[in-house]
């Protein structure tokens, strides 16, 4: 019952926010007591954590496999935030807004984790760039790594970018090509536009 109860408070939590989202609430969509959920979870901020950080190990999962297959690097970041698009699909500005003013301990540690991730994540994929001569072989990597994680957070900034003025998954798409034109070789720009053309 574990994982269902994960599931739907994940997916619930994404799309209404995780203050929004109460154990009441959850109990009602699933059909089940709540009596049930607190077997399993001790208190809602027990079930938050343990949904961010099922959520977090299983977009690692993924994007681990797509760098198993060794595409070229512009190739592999499109389809990395394919996946990560995929697994965020219902998420609402509000959710992470939510997240970080009611949970700012849970927060904090998946910001790490992300950011761990991300950071290893984008190094590798400079550094084989650089060799294949799509990126700029000048690039400071370790700046730029930090750089893109900086701009894929502050993308959710709701300050800086109000859900009534931009859409998220549009911002990604700007941001990984702002991202790349920064860095590319003629080579990799060519790159970029062939993959800017099939995925419009």
């Amino acid at each position: 019952m574990k994982c269902p109860i994960l599931t739907k408070a994940t997916e619930m939590f994404l799309t209404l926010g995780f203050k929004s989202v109460t154990m009441d609430d959850i109990a009602s969509e699933m059909g089940i007591s709540k009596k049930t959920i607190y077997q399993h979870f001790s208190t809602k901020p027990d079930l938050v954590k343990q949904a961010t950080l099922e959520l977090f190990e299983s977009i690692s999962c993924d994007i681990d496999s797509i760098r198993e297959l060794k595409k070229d690097p512009i190739e592999e970041l499109f389809e990395i935030k394919k996946i990560v698009s995929h697994h965020l699909k219902n998420e609402s500005v509000s959710s992470i807004y939510q997240l970080q003013k009611y949970y700012p301990k849970i927060h904090a540690t998946l910001k790490k984790k992300q950011f761990e991730k991300m950071d290893d994540c984008v190094i590798k994929n400079l550094n084989q760039g650089i060799r294949l001569g799509l990126y700029r072989k000048e690039i400071r990597v370790d700046a730029i790594g930090r750089f893109y994680f900086a701009g894929m957070t502050s993308i959710k900034d709701v300050d800086l970018f109000p859900a009534t003025m931009f859409d998220v998954k549009e911002l990604q798409s700007h941001y990984l090509e702002y991202h790349l034109r920064g860095i590319c070789t003629t080579k990799g720009l060519n790159k970029l536009e062939q993959l800017l053309k099939t995925n419009s």
